[in-house]
């Protein structure tokens, strides 16, 4: 993990577009820290669009519909879960310059959630940023079991759709290697970014 620009109390939306361009994502200590660290893994974590993996199990609650499905429906909220702290969670990256920076990437439409709903209540999501025919993934919230699951199918079958090739996690964990995510290292992530931001796709509307 590398520190390649100082840190700041606020985060230019500008360089934030940069950044991705780059391979570079900021991150927090905490959500308490008002400074930011910039990170360019060594490795980084993608899920190949034509290798996505669905479990049977998770199959079978998409096909009985549990939950319905928005897309930038509710930014704020869907932050807000993302940096809600958990058992399973109890600190969180997302400080005040991150949750300034991205919605202001989301008025501009170059970030997007995912929402999950069960009877008009958000109960999971996710959040990334697109550039090119890239999509970043930011980090996902579930407050249901396969809520946030059920996002990451909607999300691949848009990204699908709608021309994108690169689908970006930053890291990879064992829930996400479930669904086909792999690491490359950086040299090889850094051509496919080259491709993944030329060109175009829209992600909404």
């Amino acid at each position: 993990m590398e520190r390649p620009f100082a840190p700041g109390h606020r985060i230019p939306p500008d360089l934030l577009l940069k950044a991705y361009a780059s391979g570079v994502f900021p991150m927090a200590e905490n959500a308490d820290d008002p400074e930011v660290f910039w990170v360019r893994p060594e490795t980084r974590g993608i899920i190949p669009l034509d290798a996505f993996h669905v479990p049977k199990s998770l199959a079978k609650t998409i096909r009985r519909q549990v939950f319905s499905i928005d897309v930038d429906r509710d930014f704020s909220a869907v932050i807000d879960g993302c940096a809600q702290s958990r058992e399973v969670r109890p600190s969180t990256w997302i400080n005040g310059p991150i949750r300034e920076a991205y919605g202001i990437l989301f008025e501009r439409g170059h970030c997007h959630t995912v929402e999950a709903r069960r009877d008009g209540r958000l109960v999971g999501g996710l959040y990334g940023v697109t550039l090119g025919r890239t999509f970043f993934g930011e980090s996902m919230f579930s407050l249901e079991t396969d809520a946030s699951k059920v996002c990451l199918v909607a999300l691949v079958e848009r990204l699908r759709d709608r021309g994108f090739i690169l689908l970006d996690t930053q890291f990879t964990t064992e829930h996400l290697k479930r669904f086909g995510a792999v690491d490359v290292p950086r040299r090889k992530y850094e051509k496919m970014l080259a491709e993944g931001i030329s060109g175009k796709a829209v992600f909404y509307p």
